[in-house]
């Protein structure tokens, strides 16, 4: 199976490809191109499937299984917030008038790439595209111990050793040498790495079974 795995970053996209003993690390300045290549599946470290209002349940179930760094996952992502607001102050004031909860700084600042996948994937249904949180899958290669921050030494190290363990063998290259010049940084390939372990080899997703769908039927559900 032909896994792809994707992560942002400020450039575009990291993709790192696993097929059997073939693995390929590649970057794109847009999903179009990141996703025109062959593949059998592919994960995206981006919400997809949004609500209106609320938070999803699947964002809600990854922030406790990820305790206590729950705030490594990002809640409240409505499709709304995007596609009428360009200030995230105007976007809050409605959300406010709403009677929601205030969008994050951190996460209105995803809000282009968010909006680049949601438009894609909703054009794109019969592509087999869903939905990885980085954090769930090095979590559980790590037997559910909780990591260090990915930004510290010890958390580099900690994952590039989960995902040697799972052959990624290029590994070490592409976090000192292969990136420089792309403008991704090292979190972003590890990222992308666990993206593509979890398609090759998912372990479960939040919800489990059938996910709640939101109104363009799109899924909200998190694999890892």
């Amino acid at each position: 199976m032909i896994a792809l795995g994707l992560d942002g970053y400020r450039e575009g996209w990291v993709a790192v490809l696993l097929d059997g003993t073939r693995q390929e690390l590649s970057f794109h300045r847009d999903i179009a191109d990141a996703l025109s290549r062959p593949f059998d599946k592919a994960g995206i470290d981006i919400p997809i499937g949004m609500p209106d209002e609320g938070e999803r349940s699947c964002d809600l179930l990854a922030r406790i299984m990820l305790r206590p760094h729950a705030s490594r996952v990002f809640t409240g992502a409505r499709r709304w917030l995007w596609r009428d607001f360009i200030d995230p102050a105007d976007a809050n004031e409605e959300a406010l008038r709403r009677g929601q909860k205030r969008v994050s700084r951190q996460l209105w600042h995803l809000g282009a790439k968010i909006s680049e996948v949601d438009a894609f994937v909703r054009t794109n249904a019969s592509r087999n595209i869903c939905e990885v949180h980085p954090e769930l899958v090095f979590l559980r290669l790590n037997g559910n111990k909780p990591l260090p921050s990915k930004k510290t030494e010890e958390g580099d190290m900690v994952r590039r050793g989960l995902l040697k363990r799972q052959g990624v063998a290029n590994i070490d290259k592409w976090l000192d040498t292969a990136r420089i010049g792309h403008g991704a940084k090292r979190d972003d390939v590890l990222d992308a790495c666990a993206v593509a372990i979890a398609i090759r080899n998912p372990a479960g997703c939040l919800p489990e079974g059938k996910p709640p769908f939101d109104e363009c039927g799109l899924p909200m559900q998190i694999w890892f």
